[in-house]
């Protein structure tokens, strides 16, 4: 007699997921103590020796919680007994307003604190960097993630109520570098249904039922509301959507790729610049991907940069009139000038009785930048203004 259908149909998601290793890699299972991750943990126990690879698993402490130390220590635990090993738990400090947070094995450069996303973003980024150190820390190839069918659903639906574009409807891909997510295809009632079956015991989070927080809203109101007025399989629709979405995104990414590299690459925005006219003759859905990759080039923060920002650049390509800069986030600003796009930082622009000549890029300036010197105050945020070289707008 086989596996319970939920055990199985787990394993089978697992599995197929672990494809594409090499016997002799670990892989980490990313648990929280919740049924999903519980429930995903237990199967990359039983699949991983069977394909050859080593099976480990880490918890991430938030520290959000009374208690949450004990808790993490009976999930490393909890693991240790499925089979996994290495068993990590790793503590790390959430970010507040005006503060970076930590995670002891977070091991990127030391850099400015990004704008207070949020306390669900900013659980989301100390949980990635904690799991980006554990798996640096242990030479793990791969972290499997617990994500379900229905976090897929309400990612889809968060997006449609911000407003988003393909790329965010298109909610969380099966790989993402290290990344995997053998579950979005995988109702979280399978996942609760195969940790009775195993006997394991899931931790409820007290943070899932706190109203407070916009995605515990949409999965205890809107889903349901959604059931009750249009009927079963809302869920797998809207899951159904994130994947047409992405294989879409995916291809207009790929397009505009290969369309930076034709301009010399991202980098060069911030040199040469790229030529507004080869710009405006793009498609929008080229052009706007184009200049998001130039502004996070530029240094734009990934999470703040939005399509207003975007749009604000396309009015230097497409709506030119002889505004002077679109300021970013990050400190950045984009600039018009001769015809070319070039960003820089707001600590610096170029003198306005520099002598510029079109098609010809000048000296390096203090800041290594051509033909940008230093600025002396970076206060307020100046309104569209035209340029004083070329009074009448025209290039």
């Amino acid at each position: 007699m086989g596996p319970h259908p939920a055990v199985a149909a787990v394993r089978r998601a697992v599995r197929a997921s672990l494809a594409g290793l090499e016997p002799g890699d670990l892989v980490l299972a990313a648990c929280s103590g919740g049924a999903d991750s519980l429930a995903l943990a237990a199967a990359l126990a039983f699949e991983g020796p069977r394909a050859g690879l080593l099976a480990g698993g880490v918890t991430v402490d938030h520290g959000l919680q009374p208690g949450s130390a004990d808790r993490a220590r009976h999930v490393v635990e909890v693991m240790t007994g499925l089979g996994l090993g290495p068993a990590l738990s790793v503590a790390v400090t959430v970010a507040t307003p005006g503060s970076r947070g930590s995670s002891p094995l977070d091991t990127s450069p030391s850099r400015p604190a990004d704008p207070y996303p949020g306390p669900e973003a900013a659980a989301r980024r100390a949980r990635y960097a904690a799991l980006d150190g554990a798996a640096e820390a242990t030479g793990a190839v791969a972290v499997l993630l617990g994500h379900t069918l229905d976090d897929q659903a309400e990612t889809v639906l968060l997006g449609l109520a911000r407003g988003s574009g393909a790329r965010s409807l298109a909610g969380m891909a099966r790989s993402s570098g290290r990344y995997l997510r053998p579950l979005l295809g995988i109702r979280r009632e399978h996942t609760e249904a195969a940790c009775a079956v195993l006997g394991l015991e899931p931790w409820d989070d007290p943070q899932n039922f706190d109203p407070a927080l916009t995605r515990t809203r949409v999965r205890g109101r809107l889903m349901p509301a959604l059931a009750e007025a249009l009927g079963p399989g809302v869920p797998e629709a809207l899951a159904r959507t994130a994947d047409l979405l992405r294989a879409d995104a995916d291809a207009l990414d790929a397009i505009a790729a290969a369309e930076a590299g034709k301009l010399g690459g991202p980098a060069t925005v911030l040199t040469a610049g790229w030529p507004a006219p080869e710009l405006a003759a793009m498609p929008e859905a080229i052009r706007h991907r184009l200049l998001r990759l130039a502004a996070l080039a530029a240094g734009c923060p990934a999470g703040t940069l939005s399509h207003r920002h975007v749009t604000s650049i396309d009015g230097l390509v497409t709506g030119w009139h002889g505004q002077r800069w679109a300021d970013l986030p990050g400190g950045v600003r984009c600039r018009r000038r001769y015809g070319r796009l070039l960003f820089t930082a707001t600590a610096v622009v170029s003198p306005a009785d520099a002598a510029v000549v079109p098609g010809v890029v000048p000296p390096a300036g203090p800041t290594g930048v051509p033909g940008v010197g230093p600025r002396a105050s970076t206060t307020g945020v100046p309104a569209p203004q035209r340029d004083r070289r070329d009074p009448g707008g025209r290039e």
